[in-house]
């Protein structure tokens, strides 16, 4: 994909609704659309704790966008009510669907919100879309797409050998990768009963600039340059698919213009590394970028499993591949001394999520 091109989707594609779009992975996307100055981007979120807007903010004022290309929306979309008067108000050509709670930890202590959220509110989006869907004109429903953005956790925990892929079975060991394989099922399910237009991906740990101070590169990240331990799971051996954030955007544009309706995709960089490589490889860029007395990886500590901990995740991205014409660009090394050095140059941030 041309990254210097603003011209991102075809014409008859103008209303692009992202829910989520204050998150980690929404804000990128919604950062990306507002390149494109011929789209109006609609960013719909209810505004939790991990919510930001200050970067989609910033890159508003850069390229000095209007409100007749972006408008913020603050929506809970367990409101069936207000779902459905802003799928009408806005009239969306495109949406992507990344709304979720995404933490897995927070999932084991509050599975409500996560049920809440993750499976009530797709429900209610995709009952919205359905009515607004059905009402439109032949053309615009041919050219209509609901883009569900989920994970590789719904597919459960993998050995020590093989990937998972778009064939894999549906083994979810959390309440938040439950509640995320619930979404996907009534995703596929208003496809085949009811024709709704729906694309699906899966993807692995996302990473990079801006995200929330909860997940494991930037824990260890804003742990190690407060001098403070690092906390480690178990022994540091479970393994994740590591995927640099703007390789996932790309991802989820491709997929809108090349993917086939009613086809999931997996999408990886086939990048797999253990955590304790991943933290290992942290301290030893910071012992580069800000060195001090003692090597940081002297702050890893090990501290008690996760309950239902998954051992392995790992990607085969094939399909997305061969059929979307896409490709991921940064190696992990290459993400992780950008991500490194933007959590460096923004420590007052992360003190503020902290």
């Amino acid at each position: 994909m041309n990254k210097k091109s603003t011209d991102i989707f075809p014409n008859q594609i103008k209303k692009i609704l992202v829910t989520g779009g204050a998150g980690f992975i929404g804000s990128a996307l919604v950062k990306r659309l507002l390149s494109d100055k011929s789209l109006k981007v609609f960013n719909l979120d209810k505004l939790t704790y991990a919510s930001n807007l200050q970067s989609i903010n910033d890159t508003v004022n850069q390229l000095c966008i209007s409100e007749s290309n972006y408008q913020f929306l603050k929506v809970d979309l367990k409101n069936f009510q207000e779902t459905i008067d802003i799928i009408n108000y806005i009239q969306p050509d495109v949406i992507f669907h990344l709304a979720a709670e995404s933490h897995v930890d927070r999932s084991i202590q509050s599975p409500r919100i996560f049920v809440e959220s993750n499976i009530l509110g797709t429900f209610n989006l995709l009952e919205a879309s359905k009515i607004y869907w059905e009402n439109l004109d032949a053309n615009r429903q041919e050219s209509f797409r609901f883009h569900h953005v989920s994970t590789d956790e719904v597919y459960g925990s993998l050995g020590s050998k093989g990937y998972f892929s778009e064939t894999s079975s549906y083994d979810p060991r959390s309440p938040y990768s439950a509640s995320k394989a619930s979404s996907d099922h009534l995703v596929k399910a208003w496809h085949y009963t009811y024709g709704l237009p729906i694309i699906l991906t899966n993807c692995g740990n996302n990473y990079g600039p801006w995200q929330f101070p909860e997940k494991l590169i930037p824990v260890a990240i804003s742990r190690a340059i407060s001098n403070k331990p690092i906390p480690l799971y178990g022994d540091g051996s479970n393994m994740r698919d590591w995927i640099f954030v703007e390789d996932h955007i790309d991802a989820l544009i491709a997929t809108v213009i090349k993917g086939q309706v009613g086809k999931s995709y997996c999408i990886g960089a086939s990048e797999q590394f253990t955590n304790l490589k991943v933290v290992q490889d942290i301290c030893f860029l910071l012992d580069q970028y800000l060195p001090k007395g003692s090597p940081y990886s002297d702050l890893i500590t090990l501290v008690n499993d996760r309950l239902g901990h998954d051992q392995r995740y790992a990607i085969d991205a094939t399909r997305a591949i061969q059929e979307l014409d896409w490709k991921p660009h940064y190696s992990f090394n290459e993400g992780l001394q950008l991500t490194v050095r933007w959590f460096l140059k923004n420590q007052d941030w992360c003190k503020q999520k902290a």
